[in-house]
């Protein structure tokens, strides 16, 4: 038995040590990466990062494979790794966050333009840890869009990508206007005025309407809107085309937004409204909403 161990100690020590003197003809030098980024596409060195990356991730758990063993032997070892699936997280989400802030336009990829929550797909780590990380990201930038929660990080991410009129923002944006109020909330304020601009498509465009008193979620967007041709302002209210059915009557006018979704806009309308007075009756001019329309799924 003592031989077995010994046999199996020296076996041990010979294969660490090749792994650690072949380390060096193995290395590559700055100069080899710059020459590679520039003769391959953006898409293919993004594509090598997340092989080696996924690599590293091997090296380090058959390491700590090693250094049971090791122990095991009563061979004294360093901690090469706690929790590997927390760690693998943690670095997949920075390296995500950092390939697609490098690609320009915000934190704007891919897996972010389901038409539910975010939380739906199939488990927690449906796509992989890529899909589980891209998940809890955009969560948390509803929370921050919303009010509700949220981090710095996504937070900033939301609004730098909505002041660009970014993917980003207005995926998070139509998420919300077209979830369920009672689980994702809505979005208000001044951070809903200018978040329907982005998700109109409007950011950056010349004389675009200006909003105020916006409010976004449930399958619907309500405010106000002051143009040129009309500086006091206008109430509206758009409904998703998907949720809500057409209005019967009145005027009004199918309106798309950034993420492809149609919505039925109508326009407050001025009415008579009469007032009993003293000497008689007296007429003022209001503007008012039409009904709210009527839901698909209350049908």
């Amino acid at each position: 038995m003592k031989k077995t161990t010994k046999f199996i100690t020296i076996c041990v020590f010979i294969l660490v040590a090749l792994m650690f003197f072949s380390s060096p003809s193995f290395a590559v030098t700055e100069h080899e990466v710059k020459a590679k980024v520039a003769e391959s596409s953006k898409e293919a060195v993004s594509g090598n990062v997340f092989v080696w990356f996924l690599c590293a991730i091997a090296f380090l758990k058959v390491s700590q494979k090693i250094d049971n063993f090791m122990s095991s032997l009563g061979i004294n070892v360093g901690n090469t790794g706690g929790n590997m699936l927390a760690e693998a997280l943690i670095a997949a989400r920075g390296v995500s966050m950092g390939k697609q802030v490098m690609s320009g336009g915000g934190i704007d990829g891919g897996g972010f333009r389901s038409g539910g929550g975010f939380g739906s797909g199939g488990g927690f780590l449906a796509g992989g840890l890529a899909g589980a990380v891209s998940r809890r990201f955009n969560n948390s930038a509803v929370s921050s869009a919303t009010n509700q929660g949220g981090n710095a990080i996504t937070r900033n991410a939301f609004q730098n990508s909505m002041s660009k009129g970014g993917d980003f923002a207005n995926n998070i944006i139509g998420n919300v206007a077209k979830g369920d109020i009672r689980q994702m909330g809505s979005i208000t304020g001044e951070t809903a005025d200018k978040a329907l601009t982005s998700y109109m498509g409007e950011t950056g465009r010349p004389d675009v309407p200006t909003y105020s008193n916006v409010e976004i979620g449930g399958g619907r967007i309500m405010g106000t809107e002051t143009t040129a041709d009309n500086p006091g302002g206008m109430q509206f209210g758009m409904y998703n085309a998907e949720q809500y059915m057409p209005p019967e009557k009145g005027s009004f006018e199918t309106v798309s937004t950034a993420d492809g979704a149609k919505w039925y806009k109508q326009c407050a309308t001025n009415s008579i409204e009469n007032a009993p007075t003293v000497s008689g009756s007296d007429s003022t001019a209001t503007n008012k909403l039409p009904p709210v329309l009527r839901r698909k799924d209350k049908i």
